[in-house]
């Protein structure tokens, strides 16, 4: 008897349809074919414990299993539980006319029992998508594959439970979720605040700036002057997730396999701080089974990077693409992949090995050629990407034991919001363009573009101090967001004065 069930396999952040069919003969064969990896060829082990704790009978016959398309690579133990169902229905221990109806995914137990899989929200949207009645998978993911409408979802803690609710013997319970009910009632606010931050306001108006116009930014100072801190703090004043930002980035995090048990929403922006010894692999994603990096998990969010000369070299260039595409793509010999990467990128670095040039009052024990060794492991194509550099001094006692907390993070929030929302209406006819930093040079030439004072302060500044010709597009953008925090239409000499002052490592006497 020949019977079909339906799964899904992932291709990044997506899913894609897999149908098995199961062919049951008299004899005594069992073989499974379609590209599959190791761990499903293994489950028959699993699959025959699991079938006789539910109190049924592995069928001795021969058995003949193809997961199609046969040219996709299927991986993972999720299909256990369409296999089981398949095996059985095709000799005839079940009826097989309900299992067409259902998207079927689940690892077993050799008790039967059903756990969790990885990229549950992404295949519940495909199986709306193939317009199927429903998703059966374990009940620890249901309530995330919930939050897609339109489609029943039923959470099962055994096998046993499954083949009941297809032969009538019993119901599983349908598992709802109001999408924008719980999105909103789930957002939490940050427990770390700007307010905690004493001093330093010229380094929390810089991340205020990078936060209002989606720019990447540099925070360069002695060990202990507060780099890390403030540089937690920024999500605070990032725009809120709005809902498709937070199902986009919940998708990475399913596929991932990082969405907590009881997660069904991530209601947050990401922030991730990878240790300076990660691998190209580990940051951008890929591997044997190609998986989402740590800039994919940053999406939406942050991606602090702390002593950033520290991390190798071919790891920080991996990044340059990923920083101008927004996306990292996988190639292999057979299959590409691509992986979301909008991230905002926040580095820290000392601006020497000791730590201490231009310390107020620690001596810096580095040559010149010391320190420029240092600078040069950030190459230039990297800074290119980054609009501000911001030095950072030591905060002075007097205003470390101030008693009185600094401007919070609520209110700075407010001043991004606002710059935000006018960004969004000038770029609204401008698709993949949602702030100022991911302005093209046609765009700033048109948008960006200073009155008469402002450009001629700009030309000064470039003779003066020698900055380099990639600072130019960077300033301009830069100071777009700062007229826009202002309020203010055209870009005047005041916002080209503070931008030029976000550029420290473009100075060729940086370091000298």
């Amino acid at each position: 008897m020949l019977v079909r069930t339906f799964a899904a396999a992932l291709q990044s952040i997506q899913a894609r349809t897999v149908t098995i069919e199961v062919n049951c003969t008299p004899g005594c064969y069992f073989q499974l074919v379609g590209l599959p990896d190791a761990a499903i060829k293994e489950s028959q082990d699993r699959i025959i414990s699991a079938i006789e704790s539910s109190g049924y009978k592995f069928p001795g016959k021969r058995l003949v299993i193809n997961m199609s398309p046969a040219d996709l690579r299927k991986e993972g133990s999720a299909y256990d539980l369409p296999l089981a169902l398949g095996i059985l229905a095709a000799d005839g221990q079940i009826p097989a006319e309900a299992l067409e109806r259902y998207m079927i995914m689940g690892e077993l137990s050799l008790d039967g029992s059903l756990r969790p899989i990885r990229g549950a929200l992404p295949i519940a949207i495909q199986a709306r998508a193939e317009h199927f009645e429903g998703f059966i998978l374990p009940e620890d993911n249901a309530r995330e594959a919930a939050v897609v409408n339109q489609l029943k979802v039923y959470g099962a803690p055994t096998l046993r439970s499954v083949i009941d609710m297809l032969t009538g013997q019993a119901e599983l319970p349908e598992v709802e979720v109001d999408t924008r009910r719980t999105f909103y009632e789930a957002r939490e606010e940050l427990t770390l605040d700007f307010a905690e931050v004493r001093g330093q306001e010229r380094v929390k108006r810089a991340l205020e700036v990078a936060a209002a116009g989606g720019h990447n930014i540099l925070m360069i100072g002695a060990p202990g002057s507060g780099k890390s801190m403030m540089a937690k703090r920024l999500p605070s004043i990032l725009p809120p997730f709005t809902l498709g930002e937070s199902l986009e980035t919940t998708k990475i995090y399913s596929v991932s396999g990082k969405l907590g048990r009881d997660v069904t929403l991530m209601t947050t922006r990401p922030f991730r701080a990878p240790h300076h010894s990660i691998s190209p692999v580990a940051l951008v994603g890929g591997g044997a089974s190609p998986q989402p990096g740590e800039i994919s998990l940053a999406h939406n969010g942050v991606l602090f990077l702390d002593e950033l000369p520290e991390f190798s070299r071919s790891v920080l260039e991996v990044m340059r693409q990923p920083l101008e595409e927004r996306q990292v793509t996988v190639a292999r010999a057979r299959y590409s992949v691509d992986y979301p990467a909008g991230f905002m990128l926040v580095a820290a670095m000392n601006p020497c090995p000791c730590g201490y040039y231009n310390h107020p009052t620690r001596h810096c024990e580095c040559t010149p050629q010391q320190v420029q060794h240092y600078l040069g492991k950030v190459s230039g194509p990297l800074l290119d990407r980054i609009d501000l550099q911001v030095e950072i001094a030591p905060v002075p006692f007097e205003k470390l034991s101030a008693t009185e907390p600094g401007e919070a993070s609520a209110a700075i929030r407010e001043r991004v919001l606002r710059a935000r929302e006018l960004q969004t209406q000038r770029f609204a006819d401008c698709p993949g363009v949602h702030c100022n930093a991911q302005m093209t040079a046609a765009l700033t030439q048109r948008l960006a573009r200073p009155d008469a004072e402002g450009l001629e302060r700009l030309r000064v500044a470039m003779e003066r101090l020698d900055l380099s010709a990639r600072a130019y597009d960077r300033i301009l953008k830069v100071a777009r967001t700062i007229a826009d925090l202002a309020g203010e239409e055209t870009i005047g000499k005041e916002h080209i004065s503070e931008a030029i002052s976000y550029r420290k490592l473009d100075r060729s006497s940086w370091g000298r």
